[in-house]
């Protein structure tokens, strides 16, 4: 079975606390005062206590000043940065914290990098071309012929889907190295004078990068094996969340109806893929469900009748990272290995869709 053999995790230098955040939060939502009052209230509910973003120059002093990219509201149609100048701040970020995490999960592999046979790249908050997955094979190096596969906008779930695709590499080829690497630069897309959507989404992203290294490996038995990986889409959930690139930067709706949908829809979902594998959910040791804040995470916990003890990793990376859509599955994929965490594991995120990713490890 393709095989974790190494990974890597990396976030920005600079980050902010979470009561920074809320409290500053007042200078871009424009005169809605009622709305100014509860911000702080709304971004301490969220459990994040800081998050790491590259818009910042520094992690001490007054929050205003260690701004790079935004600035408090002049008017009331400011709208703060075009998505082009957003985009220019992807380009120059995303590669080093990328490599930063590559090179880890390459160190941690035991593999070098012109070993690697397939890169797989994943993002949701940048589009440049060429981009990250370029800089990655000219900078670690790999092997100029080594071919690229990129996983864009699909959401929090999307290095599931990478790890589908590794997979299949690997299963065709058992030699096959196969880097995997997710790089999510989510405060580029802070948004001015939002709508109660925009400000949940406002208080919970940040910026992070994870890489695997996957390859066969039967003979170990300390790592861990990917079983399978699983799909669905609910039906009736499409205008329930979405990601659409707007004139200032990418713009979130989510329903406050998904919770309840979670609760009602996952179990029988989960119930019906697990048996493909004799399993039942109650046979599952240990969980790294995405962290899309603590309302989703409740709601999974409700479906799944677990404890809270049994979903603390994703609390623990909410808390000290914020939600970092697609790379925050291999942050705590990570947490969970480094605990000796029992398997069989499952790890699951939520999308546009709204869809289910999830993966079975053992």
């Amino acid at each position: 079975m393709t095989t974790i053999l190494g990974i890597g995790t990396a976030v920005p230098e600079s980050y902010f606390s979470q009561s920074d955040s809320g409290q500053i939060a007042a200078d871009y939502v424009g005169k809605d005062e009622q709305l100014k009052r509860l911000l702080p209230i709304l971004y301490k509910k969220t459990k994040v206590k800081r998050r790491f973003s590259v818009t910042l120059n520094s992690s001490e002093g007054d929050l205003r000043d260690r701004q790079k990219l935004y600035r408090p509201l002049t008017s009331p149609e400011d709208n703060g940065p075009g998505t082009a100048e957003r985009m220019r701040f992807f380009e120059e970020y995303a590669s080093e914290l990328a490599l930063s995490a590559a090179r880890q999960a390459l160190e941690q592999a035991g593999v070098q990098s012109e070993e690697i046979t397939h890169l797989v790249t994943v993002s949701c908050t940048g589009m440049v071309a060429p981009g990250f997955d370029i800089d990655l094979v000219t900078t670690l190096p790999l092997k100029a012929d080594t071919p690229r596969t990129h996983i864009g906008f699909m959401g929090c779930h999307a290095a599931i889907n990478g790890l589908r695709v590794a997979e299949a590499f690997t299963k065709q080829d058992p030699l096959a190295r196969v880097l995997l690497c997710s790089i999510e630069l989510c405060s580029l897309h802070y948004q001015y004078q939002a709508e109660a959507e925009q400000v949940v989404a406002n208080a919970l992203f940040a910026d992070g990068a994870a890489a695997l290294v996957l390859g066969q490996n039967e003979k170990a038995d300390s790592v861990w094996h990917l079983r399978d990986c699983g799909t669905e889409i609910i039906a009736g959930s499409r205008n329930m969340m979405s990601w659409r690139v707007g004139n200032h930067g990418f713009d979130m709706t989510l329903s406050p109806e998904l919770p309840t949908l979670i609760e009602k829809q996952l179990r029988p979902w989960m119930e019906r893929w697990l048996s493909e594998f004799q399993l039942q959910p109650e046979d599952i040791k240990s969980w790294a469900a995405h962290p899309g804040g603590p309302r989703i995470l409740q709601s999974f916990q409700q479906a799944m009748n677990l404890t809270r003890e049994d979903l603390s990793p994703s609390y623990q990376i909410l808390e000290q990272f914020g939600n970092m859509s697609s790379s925050t599955i291999l942050f705590l994929i990570k947490q969970l290995q480094q605990s000796e965490a029992t398997l069989p594991c499952v790890a699951i995120g939520f999308g546009p869709g709204i869809t289910i990713e999830s993966a079975l490890f053992c």
